[in-house]
């Protein structure tokens, strides 16, 4: 299972990506891998303000559905339509194709919480 080293976690499985004063915002692939197949994602719109560990949306496999945490607090700028047919691009590409929203930062210390690559991989090994 690969762990980009490039992108800070949180304890509820989404991974973040800094891009300046925005931040995209996906789910880890050790999330999908315990879901299973992915059938539905519901996700904000564009202008909803976000609070750090927030619920955000929700995604449905085929198991459970399960809450989406915003790992920041912001503005959402952009949100990844292609879910909304595509789905299952967050089991086959949970870091590429199946992030989920752009998030404009309100406190970028915010990001000073998340985890780093290896102590997100210490995480998911207790579980």
């Amino acid at each position: 299972m690969t762990i980009p080293k490039d992108l800070r976690y949180t304890e509820e499985h989404e991974w973040v990506k800094v891009e300046g004063d925005k931040v995209r915002v996906g789910i880890t692939h050790f999330a999908q891998s315990e879901l299973g197949d992915i059938v539905f994602v519901e996700l904000p719109e564009v202008g909803d303000e976000l609070t750090a560990n927030e619920p955000f949306g929700s995604v449905e496999s085929v198991k459970t559905v399960s809450e989406l945490y915003s790992p920041i607090s912001g503005k959402v700028v952009e949100v990844n339509e292609e879910l909304n047919d595509s789905p299952e691009f967050v089991n086959e590409s949970p870091y590429e194709k199946a992030w989920m929203i752009v998030v404009e930062l309100s406190n970028s210390s915010e990001l000073d919480e998340l985890m780093t690559a290896e102590q997100y991989e210490e995480l998911i090994k207790e579980d």
